[in-house]
């Protein structure tokens, strides 16, 4: 989200005092509540507002100060956890990270984390602007310094927890997407693809990182994720790449290659768009049915609680999908000026919208044996949860089902429980994963620990 000085300077005040308890009870699925049974999708399926293949959009409620309703990061007390739907168990992996954001599975079952946050950026804590944003981020749990590191832990007994924990990599620019491709690591850092030799079962990388191609950073650097899958030739590098603004308010010079799927070259580092208009698409996977790329993204902020959807979206190439013109196809945001009508005309809409401001950020399709069929080849979702919605949405991991590769039915939570009674983020969810056993392994940042959800005992049998 992106607070304009002059909002900021009349929200400051309201913005820390949000930072307490206001009141308003947050939604029941992000409470500490049990999460409710994910029910078989019904022949005519309900979707809820603002969510599914053909969500319905209000129209825009623009307002001079801009909804900020934070939930205080305090992490999980001794004991806890998030709650995990009916027939889904969960619980620690690994835990003591240091702001955990992205997991890679290799195909030895190691797994991979990426304990990162944003680099630094020049404004931060100066003027009123950045100590409002910095006390935003920190109240959220986001302010941490990065790590700049990745995790390799390992479950030598396949008990489901990790007994061994070392430096996979270390020294990195603020890593986020990872890819293995042969004997090559790709890492997405914020500013660049880099790559390291890889040798199978290595619990550490000493050799310098090579730069494949670099990727739009610079010292704003407003989304600074960058999302990395590989093509199944290993020979393209698929790079998601956020704005450098809400909606272009900082000029569409900085925007160069930015709000995009970009494609790089693996061999050459040669790099072109390959899709356009997506304003932050921060994790992108192959769909296994229909083999095409998909990601999900998040959408602008400061048109009111319900818009506009974050989404689940095929990306196809030489698409447009609306960004900062318009929004989930040819609705138009006449914030933007000038306009561009004809880069509108070709909008085209997300193929599923996800509910607004639940800002997701981790995306799985799963291809594992050990849950019940019904969950083979849907997507696995997590909802990071965004302080610019009242009441709050996301803080929990949801499921989207398919059927011939394309979603087919409403969203199931998952894993829920990350903000508590009171209103307060004891958890984040971030990166999701199947690992090498079809168990969904979970991030997060707040409860700096890695969540493995595994089907209740008896579950899965009785499903097949």
């Amino acid at each position: 989200m992106l607070l304009r000085p002059r909002a900021l300077a009349l929200i400051l005040p309201t913005m820390l005092a949000a930072c307490g308890s206001d009141g308003a009870p947050p939604p029941s699925d992000s409470t500490a509540q049990p999460v409710a049974a994910a029910a078989a999708t019904p022949a005519a399926a309900t979707y809820a507002p603002g969510t599914g293949p053909n969500p319905t959009l209000p129209a825009p409620d623009k307002s001079l100060i801009p909804t900020v309703d934070i939930a205080p990061a305090v992490g999980w007390p001794a004991g806890a956890h998030p709650n995990a739907a009916n027939g889904f168990a969960v619980a620690a992996f690994a835990r003591d990270f240091d702001h955990p954001r992205t997991l890679y599975v290799l195909p030895n079952g190691d797994v991979l984390v990426a304990e990162t946050n944003a680099p630094p950026k020049p404004e931060d804590g100066k003027g009123i602007r950045g100590a409002a944003m910095k006390s935003v981020m920190k109240r959220a749990g986001a302010g941490v310094e990065s790590a700049n590191r990745i995790t390799l832990l390992r479950d030598r007994d396949g008990d489901g927890v990790a007994e061994t924990r070392t430096v996979f990599l270390k020294d990195l620019m603020s890593p986020f997407g990872m890819a293995l491709v042969g004997d090559t690591f790709y890492v997405a850092n914020a500013d660049a693809v880099v790559k390291f030799p890889y040798v199978s079962g290595a619990t550490s990388i000493d050799a310098a990182p090579v730069k494949v191609a670099d990727l739009p950073g610079g010292p704003i650097n407003h989304h600074w994720t960058k999302s990395l899958t590989a093509s199944a030739d290993g020979k393209t590098l698929y790079v998601g790449v956020g704005s450098n603004s809400n909606v272009a308010e900082n000029g569409m010079a900085v925007e160069q290659d930015r709000a995009a799927v970009l494609a790089v070259d693996a061999a050459s580092g040669r790099t072109r768009v390959f899709a356009s208009g997506i304003r932050n698409p921060t994790a992108l996977a192959w769909q296994p049915q229909g083999g095409a790329l998909w990601a999900v993204a998040n959408e602008r902020d400061e048109l009111g609680n319900d818009l506009v959807p974050d989404y689940l979206t095929s990306v196809k190439e030489g698409a447009f999908y609306g960004w900062p013109y318009s929004y989930y196809g040819q609705h138009v945001d006449d914030r933007v000026k000038p306009q561009n009508p004809d880069l509108v005309a070709k909008a085209i809409a997300p193929d599923y919208a996800l509910g607004s401001h639940v800002a997701a950020l981790g995306l799985a399709f799963y291809g594992g044996d050990a849950l019940p069929a019904r969950y083979r080849n849907g997507a696995f979702v997590s909802l990071h949860g965004s302080w610019n919605r009242k009441p709050k949405a996301g803080y929990k991991v949801v499921f989207v089902p398919f059927a011939d590769g394309k979603p087919s039915g409403p969203m199931e939570d998952v894993l829920g429980g990350f903000v508590d009674a009171q209103g307060q983020a004891q958890g984040r969810p971030v990166g999701v994963a199947v690992d090498a056993h079809g168990a969904l392994l979970v991030a997060d940042d707040v409860g700096n620990t890695v969540w493995r959800v595994t089907p209740a005992t008896g579950a899965a049998d009785a499903a097949h």
